[in-house]
């Protein structure tokens, strides 16, 4: 079985407990306007070019082996010496993924870590998420499914016997923000996520912070209530925003649209009302 994945990235302290390996799916159903991996939204193999670093070389038009359409061979990205051409997205099988995730086992099991699997929305390749999960309980890997839960619940359902944990994200409890910022209303997720607290398993809430769209007092204040209403959360992660993914959005020839973080200060107080 394969499914498409645009990065892998090792020793992470953010993504779960313990040191992890994450594994990043590509494909997204939500289009939050703040996204900081534009290159996870489509589901597809894409091209970036960094305009900044291209030396005019001319090595990838001599390459090129269609220069009238991309076909997304990679030849450009392979030749190129300054980086400016990158192939994101390629077809995985889940053997190869479970190889690099088993190469760093010992740190998983000195740090009570293990493999987190991240988006994009990583539920969208449910077949092969299904299986990577299978696959990593039975070598006793501890796994961590980060999703938006803009899916239906049958698929939580497929998952549940292999997910010791899931990384859940808020972006903005109320409906008609959450239309206009994430381009969907959010109803699905939140009865995801109550039917989800029904269950056994740990729930982390994750809530991206971005400066006067969902960092007010009140808002906080709905997003905890629901919380308290529906059931037991392992802890709740306030992410300020981050301008990361600015650069990604003109290699792929994307409209980036500019938000700004809280203060600290700003971000200590809306953390002491989940305190």
């Amino acid at each position: 079985m394969n499914g498409i994945i645009f990065d892998i990235q090792r020793s992470s302290y953010v993504d779960g407990p313990g040191v992890r390996t994450t594994v990043f799916f590509k494909g997204c159903n939500l289009k939050c306007d703040w996204c900081h991996n534009p290159e996870s939204q489509n589901i597809k193999p894409q091209l970036l070019y960094y305009k900044n670093k291209c030396i005019d070389c001319g090595a990838c038009n001599y390459i090129c082996k269609n220069k009238n359409e991309c076909i997304l061979c990679g030849s450009c990205a392979l030749i190129c010496p300054n980086d400016a051409k990158s192939i994101c997205g390629r077809t995985y099988s889940v053997e190869e993924i479970l190889k690099e995730i088993k190469k760093d086992k010992q740190y998983y099991i000195s740090s009570n870590g293990g493999v987190t699997f991240s988006g994009g929305e990583c539920m969208l390749q449910i077949d092969f998420l299904s299986e990577l999960l299978r696959e990593c309980k039975k070598e006793g890997i501890h796994t961590a499914v980060d999703t938006a839960g803009n899916v239906p619940f049958s698929y939580f359902e497929r998952i549940l016997p292999y997910t010791d944990i899931f990384l859940y994200d808020i972006k903005c409890i109320d409906p008609i923000k959450h239309k206009k910022y994430i381009g969907v209303d959010n109803k699905l997720i939140l009865d995801n996520l109550k039917k989800l607290l029904k269950t056994d398993k740990k729930v982390i809430i994750r809530i991206p912070v971005v400066k006067d769209i969902n960092d007010s007092y009140d808002e906080m204040c709905k997003i905890k209530e629901f919380l308290n209403t529906n059931g037991a959360i392992e802890k709740v992660e306030l992410l300020p925003y981050h301008p990361m993914g600015e650069h990604k959005y003109s290699a792929l020839k994307m409209e980036y649209k500019k938000f700004s973080s809280p203060s600290k200060t700003k971000l200590e107080e809306l953390k002491s009302i989940f305190k």
